[in-house]
C-alpha cells in the first residue's frame, strides 16, 4: 500500500512530462509543415496563419466547454481586452514566424523565436512584475544577442542574399517579441482562469483579426489535397492537441521542468529541417544555436534559485 502511495506522484509526473514532451515534438513540426506548404502551393504567411488558428479554434472551444462548461464565459470585462490582445499577438507572432521561414529557413527562424522569447520575458518581468535583474539574466541576454548574430551569418544551406537574411532574422525577432508578450499576458491571466479559456478565446480572436487582413492581401484558398491535409494537420495536432497536452501536463510538472522539456521543440524542428529539406547550419550557426540554448539554461537555473 505504501509503495503505491509513493509511486503515484512519480507516475503523475512521468505522465505529465510525456504530455509536455509530446506537445513539444508536435510544435517542432510546424516549421517543416510551413516549408512544405510553401513548396507545394502558392500560399503566403497570412493565409497559413489564418487557417492554423481557424482550424484549431473550434477544437479548443469544444475542449474548453467539456472541461469548464458554462463557466468558460465567466470572464471579467477588463480581461476580455487582454484576451483580445492575446489573439492579436498570436496572429502577429505566427505571421512573422511563417514569413521568416521563407527567408532564412526553418532552423534559424524557430531557434531565434523560441530562444530569444524567454530572454525578453525575463527582462520584461523585471519591469512589469518587480522581479530581480540578476547577473544570470544579464549573462543570458548577452549570450542570446551573440547567438542571434552568429545565427544570422551562420547560414542554413540557403541561397539567400544578405538583405533577405537580415529580413528573415528581423521577422524571427519580431516573432520572438510577440511570443514573449503572449507569455506575459498568460502570466497575468493564469491565476484567474482555467488555462484553456485564454487560449480558446484568444485563438478565436486571432483568426477573426487575421481574416480581413488576409482577404485584403489575398487569402489563398486553392490548395491541392496535400496542401489541405497539411493545413488540417497544423491546425489540429501541433496547435489544438498540443496545447491541450501541454496544459494538462503542466498540472503534474513544475514550470522550470516543463520549460526544459519544451527545448525538444527547436531540436525537433532543426532535425526535421535537416532530414526533409537538407538545411545545414554552418559552424557559426551551430555555435549561435548553442549560445541561445545556453541562455535558456541560465534562465532556468536562475528560476530554480528563485
Amino acid at each position: 500500500m505504501q509503495s503505491s502511495t509513493v509511486s503515484s506522484p512519480r507516475t503523475a509526473t512521468g505522465a505529465g512530462a510525456l504530455m509536455i514532451g509530446g506537445a513539444a515534438v508536435l510544435w517542432g513540426t510546424v516549421g517543416v509543415t510551413t516549408q512544405a506548404l510553401y513548396d507545394t502551393s502558392a500560399t503566403n504567411a497570412l493565409s497559413i496563419g489564418f487557417f492554423r488558428l481557424a482550424l484549431s479554434a473550434p477544437v479548443l472551444l469544444l475542449a474548453c466547454w467539456l472541461f469548464v462548461g458554462r463557466a468558460m464565459f465567466q470572464i471579467e470585462r477588463r480581461d476580455w481586452w487582454l484576451i483580445l490582445a492575446l489573439g492579436a499577438l498570436t496572429a502577429t507572432y505566427q505571421v512573422c514566424l511563417f514569413s521568416a521561414i521563407r527567408f532564412v529557413g526553418v532552423s534559424i527562424a524557430v531557434v531565434i523565436t523560441l530562444c530569444v522569447a524567454p530572454v525578453f520575458v525575463a527582462l520584461a518581468s523585471v519591469r512589469l512584475f518587480g522581479e530581480q535583474l540578476t547577473r544570470w539574466t544579464l549573462l543570458a541576454l548577452g549570450l542570446a544577442l551573440i547567438g542571434t548574430l552568429l545565427l544570422s551569418g551562420g547560414g542554413a544551406g540557403l541561397n539567400a542574399t544578405t538583405g533577405a537574411t537580415i529580413t528573415g532574422v528581423a521577422l524571427a525577432l519580431g516573432s520572438a517579441l510577440g511570443y514573449g508578450c503572449i507569455a506575459l499576458i498568460g502570466r497575468v491571466l493564469a491565476p484567474r482562469y482555467h488555462p484553456l479559456q485564454p487560449i480558446a478565446f484568444g485563438f478565436t480572436a486571432g483568426a477573426i483579426i487575421l481574416l480581413p487582413i488576409a482577404l485584403a492581401q489575398g487569402l489563398v484558398t486553392m490548395y491541392a489535397p496535400l496542401g489541405w491535409a497539411l493545413l488540417l494537420y497544423m491546425g489540429l495536432l501541433p496547435t489544438a492537441v498540443a496545447y491541450v497536452l501541454f496544459l494538462f501536463g503542466m498540472r503534474a510538472v513544475s514550470a522550470t521542468t516543463a520549460s526544459v522539456i519544451t527545448l525538444v521543440e527547436p531540436l525537433t524542428a532543426a532535425l526535421l529541417a535537416w532530414w526533409l529539406f537538407d538545411e545545414r547550419l554552418g559552424p557559426a550557426g551551430l555555435l549561435g544555436g548553442a549560445l541561445l540554448l545556453g541562455a535558456i539554461a541560465l534562465l532556468y537555473r536562475n528560476e530554480e534559485r528563485r
